[in-house]
């Protein structure tokens, strides 16, 4: 890497470690800590941390999540008093992919798809399914996935069959949720999440793309609840992976179908409907979950690639970047990445700390000593943070 100006940055909440960038452009990692609802996780993090700033030392600042409730920001702003240097809140998917130049030493604009199961949106939304122009400090979302409801909040990332009861109201089709979940949640708990999203209670909007997955998931049956993290996203790509075996060569869907998942928002933003790909999943015969599994992530992957192909044209970068733990499915990944290689566009992918949160801190330190070493830097709107040009 180059030299750059020091930073410490303190990961976000799952799989935290925390990475301190030093002034040769070097990253000095912690070991992995886990997630920080884990006391024993927190206090690791805190000792490390220290450790870091103690060997690799001094720093100009301390980057974190902009979720304030983390105690990685919470620890990131009592070092950064401690230290008497600036606590820069770095958001979490422009991070993710900030990583990713990082990592490569990109340098100018590029275009980064970011997906995940959830990140705090500087419009304090719950995002995770993004589409970014990323230039050092500066970020703009050009584009997410559409949102679904969560019922139940955080609760609705654990039993999928909720975000399937979500993507059916979507849909116009909440009707069909007690029918269809009763037999194996209980026909009070189908009801009453039907009339949650009905009457929008407990129900906060996400951009999630893990959530999507749930929803598939969910819909073909392969998980209704979840007990681990990614459970029903890796029962959704093991049916898929075993119907691609034999049938591997899959042309890519036409570039006028894929275009028609998705539409312009007045703010300019291009929004990726993947309802219509849902309701596709709905009332498959047993004998053709693998297929459909496997339709829907090739689908997926297209649109998404078609998706950044316009917004690289659009904004003049040959650069798309890769980023957020739905990466660490290998079908999505190599799909979204041949496709745009197709398109001769040069893709990026993360480095060995891989493309979940556990190598999220790269980002932030970069973006925060970019963001130090162009002060001019402001945030204008909820979605963009404008950079005027440095010296």
């Amino acid at each position: 890497m180059m030299a750059t100006t020091p930073v410490l940055a303190c990961g976000a909440w799952l799989k935290n470690a925390a990475c301190l960038l030093d002034a040769q452009g070097r990253a000095h990692w912690t070991a992995v800590h886990g997630d920080l609802s884990d006391p024993a996780a927190c206090a690791a993090l805190e000792a490390s941390a220290r450790a870091l700033l103690q060997q690799h030392g001094p720093v100009a600042a301390v980057a974190h999540d902009l979720h304030p409730d983390f105690f990685s920001s919470r620890l990131a702003m009592d070092l950064a008093e401690s230290l008497g240097v600036p606590a820069i809140g770095v958001q979490h998917h422009h991070a993710h992919i900030a990583a990713v130049v990082a990592a490569h030493g990109i340098e100018g604009p590029v275009i980064g798809i970011a997906l995940d199961g959830v990140g705090l949106g500087d419009d304090g939304q719950a995002w995770g399914g993004e589409l970014l122009l990323v230039d050092g400090a500066r970020f703009q979302r050009l584009g997410h996935l559409h949102p679904l409801a969560l019922p139940g909040g955080d609760r609705a990332a654990r039993e999928p069959w909720r975000m399937a009861a979500s993507a059916l109201h979507a849909l116009g089709r909440g009707a069909e949720t007690v029918p269809r979940f009763a037999p194996v949640v209980g026909e009070a708990t189908a009801s009453g999440v039907q009339q949650m999203l009905a009457r929008a209670l407990n129900c906060p909007p996400t951009s999630s793309a893990g959530r999507w997955f749930d929803a598939a998931a969910a819909a073909l049956g392969l998980s209704v609840r979840q007990t681990e993290e990614a459970e029903a996203a890796i029962a959704l790509e093991t049916a898929a992976a075993r119907w691609l075996a034999l049938h591997p060569a899959q042309p890519p869907l036409p570039a006028s179908l894929v275009d028609l998942l998705t539409d312009a928002l007045p703010d300019g933003q291009r929004r990726l409907d993947l309802r219509g790909l849902f309701a596709a999943l709905l009332d498959v015969r047993t004998d053709r979950v693998d297929e459909a599994a496997a339709g829907f992530h090739l689908a997926l992957a297209d649109a998404l690639a078609h998706w950044a192909t316009r917004a690289a044209h659009d904004h003049g970068s040959t650069t798309v970047c890769l980023g957020g733990g739905c990466f660490f499915n290998r079908l999505l990944r190599e799909r979204v990445t041949e496709r745009l290689r197709g398109a001769d566009l040069g893709v990026h992918l993360p480095g060995p700390h891989g493309c979940g949160d556990a190598g999220l801190a790269l980002g932030q330190a970069w973006a925060a000593a970019r963001q130090l070493e162009c002060p001019a830097s402001v945030q204008n709107t909820p979605h963009e943070k404008e950079t005027e040009p440095c010296a």
